[in-house]
């Protein structure tokens, strides 16, 4: 049995955008980074597996399901990898 990629293994949740508004579907076998890219956001990231930290966002809302490698527990009270995080809520309001 193969395992999912990071960031795309998960029940299906929404991202709001805390700027706009605006609310995205992020879907099972999506990232959040893909789901962002999808709408017209430039976020850089360099090994998109939760590795480097180069997409680290900050969210201000929700629960996020840290998958990556290299924050830690301050870090993560504020910051999600969007490359590979998921959401344990069902929204989750990034600071963008």
């Amino acid at each position: 049995m193969s395992e999912s990629p990071p960031g795309k293994a998960g029940a299906e949740f929404q991202v709001k955008i805390a700027s706009t508004g605006a609310v995205y579907d992020v879907p099972a076998d999506k990232s959040i980074v893909e789901v962002l890219w999808a709408n017209g956001f430039d976020i850089d990231t360099s090994c998109e597996s939760g590795l480097c930290a180069t997409c680290m966002t900050r969210y201000v809302e929700g629960d996020p399901d840290h998958q990556d490698m290299v924050l830690d527990e301050d870090e993560r009270a504020e910051y999600l990898c969007v490359c590979c995080s998921r959401s344990r809520t069902p929204l989750l309001v990034l600071d963008l």
